[in-house]
């Protein structure tokens, strides 16, 4: 992941690559469907398990769409918390999707419902695909990745939702999902750059994290490799102007 954000500071896009049908779309996001419908899946089964109703999973995921904060909200919803509690701890764990949608609200359409939604729908690994597609990418088919990459999500939670309220089965396992699919996200990413310095970055961020603080240690390699873009690209400007 950390990988992903010093990918995402850079900035930089691929002149080559798919996007020119529906078919080289959904190529597109294979890879995320590969962990969207099994997470969703385990989201779904964990929510009607907690007590809710089969169909408010899916509500959840059409509305609210928020991943991790989604799978945070089970335990919260089952331990009576308020709706503000909820709303106010999600605001805090999908704050970093602001800065996804300004470095990409250029290339949105203007003034349509379309951009509302394409904002909505940028999820990580959304962002991690509309970072390596070509800059010639019509705003059609940018919308057309963020509504597949949707669907993935909604199908995974009513396969689980569906499967939750009519069977008891252990999901042991599949919490691996989501760290392969960011293994995969950074590869994809990395295959498009000509430099292999973000993954270096990235490794030495979180050797430098785990040893000061275990617990952190991702989110402390994420701020640094952020620092890191952000010097790079400083420093990148000024050697242009030179």
């Amino acid at each position: 992941m950390a990988v992903a954000f010093f990918f995402m500071s850079r900035h930089a896009r691929s002149d080559s690559g798919p996007a020119s049908h529906p078919l080289a779309v959904l190529r597109l996001t294979a890879p995320v469907a590969m962990g969207y419908i099994p997470l969703g899946t385990v989201f779904g089964f964990l929510f009607v398990q907690a007590g809710a109703a089969w169909w408010l999973a899916i509500v959840a995921s059409v509305v609210v769409y928020a991943g991790a904060a989604q799978y945070m909200m089970i335990p919260m919803l089952a331990a009576g918390m308020s709706w503000g509690t909820i709303a106010l701890a999600t605001l805090i764990v999908n704050l970093r999707h602001v800065f996804y949608g300004l470095s990409l609200l250029h290339q949105f359409p203007n003034g349509t419902l379309l951009r509302w939604y394409m904002a909505f729908g940028l999820t990580d690994e959304t962002y991690s695909v509309l970072t390596t597609v070509p800059k010639t990418t019509s705003h059609r088919q940018m919308a057309l990745v963020v509504l597949l990459n949707h669907g993935w999500w909604v199908l995974g939670t009513t396969l689980g939702a569906v499967i939750g309220v009519q069977a008891q089965i252990h999901l042991r396992g599949l919490d691996f999902v989501l760290a392969a699919l960011f293994a995969v996200l950074a590869v994809e990413q990395w295959r498009t750059r000509n430099s292999p310095a973000p993954l270096w970055v990235a490794l030495m961020a979180y050797a430098v994290a785990y040893p000061l603080a275990p617990q952190h240690a991702l989110v402390i390699s994420i701020v640094l490799t952020l620092v890191a873009g952000v010097l790079w690209q400083s420093a990148t400007r000024e050697s242009a102007y030179d």
